[in-house]
């Protein structure tokens, strides 16, 4: 129910003083309000504060529930981040003041730039990419920029069908053309067909590592070895690097440009449009095409260096989002090196541990042991008139956000994929009941399938076409009404 659905004329949760003549509501309205405000809602103040806090109930995310959101890693976010990205010092602050009052903050950023340097073996990094997406297209950038200056023919971008899904668009948007690698039978790079593939009109393959079906690339370094060899580049999308993290640094099995999502694997919020935070590293002979300003140490402080001679330019303002740099800031240095090995190790442990206990029921895409996510087929289903996503559906009325569902570029065998990460965050008590869950569902999908194929239930709203919001939107109450 909406709030109009609750006006009653005459009701208001404030009232202003009249004065003769003159309206108070009206002289807080802004002068370039375009036209007097109208068809507002009629609430009492307690149906005012009742409405918008029983929808915030109905909100999911990570401190609400499981979230086993496979290819996002939605792990939780400690709330002494939250607190000190809130610190006044901080906030208060403006980007536009002088750096040497801003010490403080460039100080915080440029350590956190230094950390990712050793943490991916790169040796340079930029902080100002606003999501993963952009950074992406930030290394791309830098790519293109590269191959232009030194090798112009080079025009095609190698990506294999398990890369991370904005691989291609930020590829094509940097200038180049996309070429597609297939995946052999162990759910890696061909490589045979990398070979084929890889001449010298290719500028960089693009790598997801572990790839976007939770598998680690077993050919990395046959890979790195091929592609440096024929004169091109490594790129390594980050997204996946939860997995990693004192495990193993993409800098020392070749890659040149990592981009790293700190929203998935420093702790930093997800989801909600942003603001987000994607820092974009490179090696040594790369780093003059960084986008301006870089941070960096002068003498005893810090400073903004504009002084790049092959610089794409900026890449947004200022020092990127300080306060999402913030938040991943404080969680390395409260991890720590050893605490950051720990988070990869209990992510890869928690994802075969799920990928044990519901093998039997839903098989494995690939029957080797995974990184941080395991993805699982429910094809079997079918016969019972079950689709995967009924199954999906029907875990909600469990009190599961469901996981990934049909994620592409899996082969014949493994149709009807779901895609599960646990992350670190989980405990093995929140693991087995979600595999208890699907174990339940598993059987109630033999037994009484009626019951998945008309779930969710108990949701607020229950099952909607897949496709009418995108063909008939409603973008206001008026249009509700069909006026």
């Amino acid at each position: 129910m909406t709030l109009y659905e609750k006006s009653v004329a005459g009701r208001c949760a404030f009232s202003f003083r009249f004065e003769e003549n003159h309206s108070a509501v009206d002289s807080l309205i802004p002068a370039y309000a375009a036209a007097p405000v109208k068809h507002l809602p009629e609430v009492s103040e307690p149906d005012l504060v009742r409405h918008f806090t029983n929808l915030a109930r109905l909100n999911y995310g990570v401190d609400t529930g499981f979230y086993p959101l496979g290819s996002c890693t939605m792990k939780y976010n400690p709330k002494i981040n939250e607190r000190l990205a809130a610190d006044q010092r901080l906030t208060m602050r403006h980007p536009l003041d002088d750096p040497d009052d801003n010490q403080g903050i460039l100080q915080m950023e440029c350590e956190l730039k230094e950390y990712l340097q050793e943490i991916t073996g790169m040796d340079d990094f930029t902080l100002q990419p606003a999501c993963g997406a952009h950074g992406e297209l930030t290394g791309m950038l830098i790519i293109h920029a590269y191959v232009r200056d030194h090798d112009p023919g080079r025009t095609k971008v190698l990506i294999p069908d398990s890369a991370h899904g904005t691989n291609p668009a930020s590829a094509s948007m940097a200038g180049f053309q996309v070429v597609t690698v297939p995946s052999d039978e162990r759910g890696g790079v061909d490589m045979a067909a990398l070979d084929t593939l890889m001449d010298n009109t290719v500028a960089a393959i693009m790598l997801t590592n572990p790839n976007t079906v939770g598998l680690f690339e077993e050919n990395i370094t046959r890979i790195a070895e091929l592609v440096h060899a024929r004169g091109g580049l490594l790129y390594y999308d980050g997204a996946n690097l939860n997995a990693l993290m004192g495990l193993m640094r993409p800098g020392d099995v070749g890659f040149d440009v990592v981009h790293l999502n700190l929203h998935k694997t420093f702790s930093t919020p997800h989801g909600g449009g942003g603001p987000g935070a994607a820092p974009v590293g490179v090696k040594r002979f790369l780093a003059e095409y960084l986008p301006v300003p870089v941070i960096v140490r002068k003498g005893s402080g810090f400073a903004l260096d504009y002084e790049r001679t092959h610089t794409i330019g900026r890449m947004s303002a200022f020092y990127g989002n300080t306060a999402v740099l913030a938040r991943a800031y404080v969680y390395v240095k409260m991890m720590g090196r050893d605490g950051l090995r720990a988070a990869s190790t209990a992510a890869v442990i928690n994802a075969n541990y799920m990928k044990s206990r519901l093998s039997a029921i839903f098989p494995p895409a690939y029957d080797r042991p995974v990184m941080h996510e395991t993805v699982l087929s429910a094809k079997q289903y079918d016969k019972f008139g079950v689709s995967l996503l009924d199954i999906a559906k029907r875990l909600m009325d469990y009190g599961y956000h469901p996981p990934t569902i049909y994620f592409p570029h899996f082969p014949p065998h493994a149709e009807e994929v779901m895609m599960i990460e646990p992350t670190e965050s989980e405990s093995k008590e929140t693991m087995d009941a979600f595999c208890d869950a699907l174990i339940h569902i598993s059987e109630e999908a033999r037994e009484h399938p009626e019951l998945l194929q008309t779930a969710p239930h108990i949701t607020p709203v229950t099952r909607v076409s897949e496709t009418y919001a995108a063909r008939n939107l409603i973008t206001s109450h008026r249009d509700k009404k069909g006026s």
